[in-house]
């Protein structure tokens, strides 16, 4: 990579792994919108809810139907709910909380990702990317299914025939490879085969407009930054691009419609392609001159200041940091084992990626010591000084305090009540009640081990059934201390001792 390599000081990123979570093979991840809980896929159908302050599980979600491998997994807007994708063509909606299934729906073809509406604290529609058909929109609690359009009929350029509860398979050309929500949700961004970025109006399934991109390689990956502002594609001509959105975050569809009325002269693909350049523009792209690598799981950082993407190539566990402005900053080599998901905490400079073993490696800030950042006038010394204190240095109060005013008025009443906004949440409904934390739930024994201890204990009792202490020592099934001393047990009264069995000439001179 020719891209100049600037001071790492200059940007807070991740640069080593601080720590691995490891519970069966995981295949991918996605943080709750605080970053406080991780959830992860696993090959078996399972799904794992990490709690990413203390590194320990905090919830299982054990799905009997479903023994398939999970495809990905998405938390609602305030993570009360999970939806999960799996390799047996299901959808499934948990309740976070209960651990309880919500409902399951079965699809014709594998969905290689599914992400929930963002407009709605419960939603109920999710937008889903079948393996080798158009993106589709899922009514969770009917189970019908829209397909949106992937091409522009120069007869029609916008409508596309609805097609509902079934995909027909071979009737629509271009198969896209990725499609997303906008911050709000009320429009859908997807990327088709020629390479075109289409902005869709998902509710009356029509195209608004088109963006080309140059090239025109097919579009692997479309996500947008958290704050909406910027959109990044990644095409299979090995080159990741950051768009800027120029549409309003909110009343995005209106804005659509305004743009086609100044428009009325042009028609057809020409008016939707005027329509998309004032939609969407080329900021920057990000692409290795040297080795032409394809890129895995490319996505924005929390605060949408750095860009990050993962090497496609196997065998390397390589993380590639760039800033907003195009340079790379930062490379970071992991194991050897390739990467297969990748995600940036939502708030913190920290890097959670998967590797293809399954292991959830987290990169974090490597800092050093700084003990003058907590106090100001804090100097380090090589070798000892002697030092000679001032008279008043340790009393209680120094004469030069009491000179010294307070400035401070104590009758003011502090505020404890009020909640700042937090600039990262700007957009969170104080209404709603969000999920930051799980309840632990205590691990029970494994049951192996305490088959071990039952066995060992039986075993033991039988060893000491023909003994007499087991016999008269305890009357009521209670265990007696079998390794107290012959001292002990003279010393008391009360105390059992050990009886003798007499022997067969003992028994002649008693008959």
């Amino acid at each position: 990579m020719n891209a100049p390599i600037i001071d790492p000081l200059q940007g807070d990123f991740p640069e080593v792994i601080e720590e691995y979570l490891e519970h069966g093979v995981m295949k991918c991840i996605a943080f709750n919108r605080r970053g406080t809980l991780l959830a992860a896929g696993c090959s078996d159908g399972n799904c794992i809810i990490w709690d990413f302050e203390t590194r320990g599980i905090a919830k299982e979600l054990h799905d009997k139907d479903c023994v398939a491998a999970i495809t990905s997994v998405c938390w609602s807007k305030y993570g009360h709910r999970i939806l999960v994708s799996a390799a047996d063509k299901s959808l499934t909606l948990w309740d976070v909380v209960s651990g309880e299934k919500i409902m399951r729906t079965v699809l014709q073809q594998t969905p290689l990702q599914a992400r929930l509406h963002p407009g709605s604290p419960t939603p109920s529609l999710c937008l889903a990317c079948p393996l080798s058909s158009a993106p589709i929109i899922v009514d969770l609690n009917t189970g019908s299914t829209v397909v949106l359009p992937v091409s522009i009929p120069d007869s029609n350029p916008g409508l596309v025939p609805l097609s509902r509860n079934k995909i027909s398979e071979g009737t629509l050309p271009f198969s896209p490879t990725a499609a997303c929500f906008n911050k709000y949700g009320d429009l859908i961004y997807a990327g088709n085969s020629k390479g075109e970025i289409l902005v869709i109006d998902y509710k009356s399934v029509q195209v608004r407009a088109v963006v080309p991109i140059s090239g025109g390689s097919v579009i692997k990956n479309i996500v947008f930054s958290r704050n909406g502002q910027y959109l990044l594609t990644n095409s299979n001509d090995r080159t990741i691009r950051i768009y800027e959105n120029l549409l309003p975050l909110k009343d995005g569809l209106k804005t659509l419609d305004d743009l086609n009325e100044t428009l009325d002269g042009t028609d057809g693909i020409e008016k939707l392609k005027a329509v998309g350049s004032k939609c969407l523009t080329l900021f920057r792209e990000f692409q290795d001159a040297i080795t032409k690598m394809h890129w895995k799981a490319p996505c924005f950082s929390g605060d949408g200041e750095w860009v990050i993407g993962g090497s496609a190539s196997k065998g390397e566990h390589k993380i590639y940091i760039w800033d907003r402005a195009g340079h790379l900053v930062k490379i970071l080599e992991g194991p050897k084992e390739a990467l297969i998901d990748l995600v940036w905490h939502p708030v913190h400079p920290i890097v959670v990626s998967v590797s293809l073993t399954g292991l959830v490696y987290i990169w974090a800030k490597d800092y050093t010591e700084n003990w003058s950042a907590f106090a100001p006038d804090f100097k380090e010394l090589e070798e000892n000084e002697e030092y000679v204190e001032r008279e008043d240095e340790f009393d209680l109060i120094p004469e030069t305090e009491k000179v010294k005013g307070s400035d401070i008025n104590e009758d003011d009443e502090v505020d404890i009540v009020t909640v700042e906004k937090d600039s990262a949440f700007s957009d969170s409904d104080m209404s709603q009640e969000e999920l930051c934390f799980l309840p632990a739930i205590p691990s029970p024994d494994v049951p192996d081990q305490q088959d071990k201890c039952i066995e060992s204990s039986s075993k033991l009792v039988d060893s000491n059934s023909g003994s007499p202490i087991s016999e008269e020592g305890t009357p009521n099934g209670c265990a007696i201390d079998h390794a107290s001393s012959p001292l002990e047990e003279d010393a008391g009264a009360t105390r059992l001792k050990r009886k003798r069995k007499p022997s067969e000439k003992g028994l002649e001179f008693q008959a």
